[in-house]
């Protein structure tokens, strides 16, 4: 999806700043503008606070040969609707949430239309000038409305190659939607009936994963929770076209908090999976959902299901608009391993995993760098 109107301003900008095209240095200031703005000036070289130590590097990752990619399991929501379909549907639910931690959904019911109107509504917003997304930038990693850049800027000693709009959807949502930019015009209706519907295929999904596990009616209120009045979070991601891809990340390693993400993304690859001590690069599904299961739903499953490391590569010809739903239960409800899957007296197993809840990870994120999956490792007993 492109990215138009980067060379309109890219002198001006570049005069203010007293720089010569394509030499923004180390400025702090003008880099926590984020990349868009970066981009906008027509620079030719990475500033230095972007470049990755070597050892971080994606290298060639992103177009590599067919070895370095993965095709995710396949889940079909229509066939999980039909009965004499479900079993087959719940074991590759199953199998691809233990095995992979990712998988594609088909059939989710969300509407073509729908799924175009967000990404294009998106890709919108990051074209707005600047002084119109800054008014919603903020440092602090709880505010419901935040325009920022990189993963967590406060803390990061390189910054990633990524803009984001982020966006609480807390039920019930139209109380949250007035806050929400106004601009483009259309941007709260059309991402309101989007976190509507990505909400209802959510709750599709994570009775049918608890299901899978064997799990039905959760006795701990948890799938009753997630139902009415869980969390949900939804952070559109911009990836400008970058003068030097193979020195830095969209993203850097990282695991999500919730149950489950949702993931959109436009035709662009650039979404890598850890799998087998290999970083491969997913091949788009055009209309799919990526699926992630999150640390809480690890946590819960006790290790059952596998919150697994993922990355985003850039590249430097084309621009990847992505938009991510984060469900999970409530900021104050404790999450630990389900009890069914723990009791003795049933046949459980050891628990693998201390308590936690949302409050406690947020914490962690404002304080540390919060990637490499150390949070989750943090709540291991074993």
């Amino acid at each position: 999806m492109a990215i138009v109107g980067l060379a309109n301003t890219a002198g001006d900008l570049l005069r203010q700043h007293g720089k010569s095209r394509g030499a923004i240095d180390d400025d702090d200031d003008y880099c926590l503008k984020g990349v868009r703005h970066l981009s906008d000036a027509g620079i030719t070289r990475l500033p230095g606070r972007y470049v990755l130590p070597a050892c971080d590097r994606p290298g060639r990752s992103v177009g590599a040969p067919a070895r370095a990619r993965v095709k995710l399991p396949v889940v079909d929501l229509s066939r999980l609707r039909v009965p004499s379909e479900r079993d087959g549907v719940l074991r590759t639910l199953y199998t691809a949430c233990r095995d992979y931690g990712f998988f594609h959904l088909v059939n989710h019911g969300v509407g073509a239309e729908s799924v175009a109107a967000m990404l294009g509504v998106g890709a919108r917003f990051f074209e707005l000038p600047f002084p119109e997304r800054a008014r919603y930038m903020s440092p602090d990693v709880r505010a419901p409305v935040r325009y920022g850049t990189s993963f967590n800027q406060a803390n990061d000693a390189v910054l990633c190659w990524r803009d984001f709009l982020k966006l609480s959807c807390a039920p019930p949502l139209g109380n949250v939607v007035p806050s929400w930019p106004d601009s483009p015009a259309d941007l709260r209706d059309v991402a309101a009936a989007y976190a509507d519907a990505s909400r209802r295929v959510f709750v599709e999904v994570v009775g049918a994963a608890m299901e899978a596990m064997g799990i039905e009616g959760a006795e701990d209120g948890v799938m009753e929770e997630l139902t009415s009045a869980g969390s949900q979070m939804m952070t559109v991601n911009c990836y400008p076209a970058c003068p030097q891809p193979e020195l830095t990340l969209g993203m850097p390693p990282h695991s999500d908090y919730g149950f489950l993400t949702l993931v959109l993304q436009d035709e662009v690859e650039g979404l890598q999976v850890m799998h087998d001590g290999e970083w491969l690069t997913v091949d788009p599904v055009p209309g799919s959902f990526v699926v992630n299961v999150g640390d809480h739903f690890e946590i819960y499953s006790n290790g059952r299901y596998k919150s697994v490391l993922h990355r985003v590569c850039v590249n430097s010809t084309r621009p990847r608009i992505s938009v991510a739903s984060f469900h999970s239960v409530g900021a104050q409800r404790v999450v630990g391993p389900a009890p069914e899957l723990i009791d003795e007296k049933r046949g459980g197993e050891p628990r693998r995993y201390m308590d936690t809840d949302f409050t406690t990870f947020l914490a962690y994120l404002a304080s540390a760098e919060g990637k490499h999956k150390n949070f989750l490792q943090s709540r291991r007993l074993d």
